[in-house]
């Protein structure tokens, strides 16, 4: 039987794993092929991954099309258990899909969004919305809010924005973003790259790169064209990390934050 409690709460399992059921009808594509249709799905959180993906019902996942896997991974996912390969609409996907041991668990199948780690469905849908990268985490929360900070913006010693028309991004788990108005930030010291990004609660970001000699990582100015509604706000603004720039905003200099992009800045 499905999961579905009345009381909406995250469970724990031995393994480690956290685990919510969802009432969100969810549906997964590979090509012309649905693979997954669900209204029953089950958020789960593994260790050491900030954001979860969804396991299924068996009885709402086309089983016919999965293999045991031939070539499976090793360490992947918590405490996997069997890993299948998929083979639908003309294509082989190997280990697409996977169980966990944890018998909270027990009747389930997971798999791998295509966006997040170039493998798996190429659709994914909550219930008429097309959803890229990760399932949303219900327990977090981006607001968009206009502002009138005033955000100054330095790289190398050089102001590159200056405004008093800020939209500012609240993100859980994520330092605030200033995003500027294009008229309001120096784009001629920019060139923009092929970089392309996808979140999915803010939609697909393209990207800018530092003209200067001076050693600043790439793509580190971007921008939504076509937000998602919840952000629309942010819609052909523009946005620094603030893990590479000098932010000062109402005149206090504020400190560069750690966080999960440090690394991916400094290479």
């Amino acid at each position: 039987m499905p999961l579905f409690p009345t009381e909406r709460s995250v469970r724990t399992t031995p393994e480690g794993l956290l685990w919510e059921p969802s009432e969100r009808w969810v549906r997964g594509r590979k090509g012309d092929v649905t693979v997954v249709d669900s209204r029953h799905p089950v958020l789960v959180w593994e260790p050491e991954l900030p954001v979860p993906c969804y396991a299924f019902p068996r009885e709402e996942v086309r089983t016919d099309l999965l293999r045991p896997a031939k070539n499976p991974p090793t360490g992947s996912h918590t405490g996997s258990q069997i890993f299948y390969d998929l083979q639908a609409d003309g294509a082989l996907v190997e280990n697409a899909a996977w169980t966990f041991p944890a018998a909270d668990l027990a009747g389930h199948i997971a798999f791998e969004w295509f966006h997040r780690w170039g493998s798996g469905l190429d659709h994914w849908y909550e219930e008429e919305e097309e959803i890229f990268v990760h399932p949303r985490d219900p327990h977090k929360r981006v607001d968009a809010m206009p502002s009138s900070r005033h955000v100054q913006v330095e790289i190398a010693g050089t102001v590159v924005a200056d405004t008093h028309r800020p939209v500012l991004l609240f993100e859980t788990g994520l330092p605030t973003r200033y995003y500027i108005p294009r008229e309001d930030v120096r784009l001629d010291l920019f060139e923009p790259t092929d970089h392309r990004t996808g979140c999915p609660y803010k939609g697909r970001a393209q990207y800018w790169t530092w003209r200067g000699e001076d050693e600043v990582p790439r793509n580190l100015l971007w921008s939504y064209a076509e937000p998602l509604p919840a952000v629309g706000p942010v819609k052909g603004l523009l946005a620094f990390y603030n893990e590479a720039v000098a932010l000062t905003v109402d005149g206090e200099r504020l400190q560069r934050p750690v966080t999960p992009f440090t690394a991916g800045l400094r290479a």
